[in-house]
């Protein structure tokens, strides 16, 4: 719990100064006006009412405190152990292990040491060690509840020990065990408690050394320094590694937000871009519709005047199409998207994309031959054509990225109406550029945008002697224009992508 969430807690009315009343008794000149008429009473104007000056330091003193008496009772939630999220049981079982340890050592040997050096009874002697160890236990989960038994455990030993006439010589007022176990709880404290419960613990300590030095120099012998010195450095040392750990977690927390805002813009970013492509294909093919419409009372004489308008109606409706296809497109087009006022490439053209890649250092075996290639994508819907080529073309990108002087291997085949793609690389043969340290995550994006807009499946991961696969099957037949479900373009193969990304 943080100061933040600890403030939140301690607070019982929303104006500053009056919280928790409770801690104090109500004194006479804290009565006002307000409170007499609400209880029905009037108010007293006899000489024992006392009005305190306005510039009286008392309010600060009783403000602070209250808020001294908060600190030290107000504990964090419970909570787990320390190193509760580590994933292993070994590592998880530490702290347990260790304060159990501790607890089996400090408990005899204070007996021990309080019944045969310091000459107290058994009794006495094992009620107080039971005290003093006992609850570390219990601060492995409730750190300040176990202080509260610990601490008075201690002082009330070190009272008994003075009662005793039997300290000349040894450690007063704290024994070494009772360093040892008080330094201890002080880890556990640090690791889970606020900072203004931290320093009340600080303080009532450092208070019950000096009443102990006050009480007899003679006995004393600086042990109650020492541990004021040890519990000071580790409760700061403690609570600066939690601070640590919580900015980390925080920031791992903001990475992985980051990651999924990114990705979330990246995939927006690749569908925009599908977008301008599909207009360029989409726009020609109705611009020829509009123009076969338009010119068809020239083109065949002797067309009725109900054909002719039936001609012109359809001409008007691809104009209207075109029209409202450009408004949507100028919600998608951005600054930076020159590309869509070239023309669109295609399948024909992969074997000019694989001697292009072939110059940037990167084998590529092309099947089929390039006669075999024609003959193959002839007929294939413009949509399918541009998809598949982009396919192939982030694939061979992301070899010259990631495995450069790899061997790539490119097949296209049409098998029982369905555009099947394969491109295999194998593993880099040559040192990655320095400047190709990272890429900005369209590729596989953009592949499975693409197989999702025509109906296929995407299949991408490792290939089986290293390198990477990527695999698509695209329907040549019309599409229903709903795309697959989600799991359909993205099976369980294509997980690593991060191997292999642009």
């Amino acid at each position: 719990m943080n100061d933040a969430q600890q403030s939140s807690t301690d607070e019982t009315t929303n104006q500053p100064g009056r919280r928790a009343g409770r801690w104090l008794p109500r004194l006479p000149w804290r009565r006002t006006a307000g409170e007499h008429s609400a209880s029905g009473a009037a108010p007293d104007p006899g000489p024992a009412r006392v009005d305190k000056p306005a510039d009286s330091p008392w309010p600060a003193v009783r403000d602070g405190l209250r808020e001294f008496g908060i600190a030290l009772t107000t504990p964090a939630a419970a909570g787990r152990a320390p190193l509760a999220q580590a994933q292993k049981g070994w590592v998880r079982a530490t702290p347990y292990v260790v304060v159990f340890a501790f607890v089996a050592a400090l408990l005899p040997t204070t007996v021990t040491v309080l019944i045969q050096d310091y000459g107290m009874n058994g009794g006495m002697a094992g009620a107080l060690a039971v005290a003093q160890t006992l609850p570390l236990l219990l601060a492995l989960t409730r750190p300040l509840h176990a202080w509260w038994v610990i601490f008075p455990a201690d002082v009330i030993g070190g009272l008994a020990l003075y009662a005793g006439k039997h300290v000349d010589g040894r450690s007063w007022p704290w024994t070494p065990m009772i360093i040892v176990g008080y330094v201890l709880l002080m880890v556990l404290l640090g690791l889970r408690e606020s900072r203004r419960t931290l320093i009340a613990i600080f303080l009532v300590t450092a208070a019950a050394g000096v009443f102990f030095e006050q009480l007899s120099q003679t006995y004393s012998d600086g042990s109650w320094v020492l541990m004021l010195v040890l519990a000071g450095v580790t409760l700061v040392v403690t609570y600066a590694l939690r601070l640590r750990g919580e900015a980390q977690a925080k920031l791992a927390e903001q990475e992985t937000i980051s990651e999924a805002e990114r990705a979330q813009r990246t995939l927006l970013e690749e569908r925009a871009r599908i977008a301008r492509e599909l207009h360029d294909v989409v726009a020609h093919h109705m611009s020829v519709i509009t123009v076969q419409a338009d010119t068809a009372k020239y083109r065949l004489p002797g067309l009725s005047p109900e054909v002719e308008k039936e001609f012109g109606e359809i001409a008007a409706a691809a104009r209207e199409s075109l029209t409202e296809m450009r408004r949507l497109l100028k919600v998608l087009r951005n600054e930076e998207a020159q590309a869509e006022r070239t023309p669109q490439p295609s399948l024909n053209r992969l074997h000019q994309l694989a001697e292009a890649t072939r110059r940037a250092g990167v084998q590529v075996a092309m099947t089929p031959a390039e006669a075999r290639l024609q003959e193959l994508v002839t007929g294939v819907p413009p949509a399918v054509d541009l998809s598949a080529y982009r396919i192939v073309q982030e694939a061979l990108s992301n070899v010259i990225r990631h495995a450069p002087g790899a061997l790539a291997r490119v097949e296209l085949d049409v098998h029982q109406h369905e555009l099947i793609l394969s491109i295999v690389n194998g593993p880099a043969r040559k040192p990655r550029s320095a400047l190709e340290t990272s890429g900005t995550g369209h590729g596989l994006v953009g592949m499975r945008e693409r197989v999702r807009l025509t109906g296929g499946s995407l299949e991408a991961g490792p290939a089986a002697g290293g390198g990477f696969r990527v695999e698509a099957r695209i329907p040549l037949h019309e599409h229903d224009g709903e795309p697959p479900a989600e799991g359909a373009s993205r099976p369980a193969q294509d997980t690593p992508q991060s191997e292999q990304d642009t």
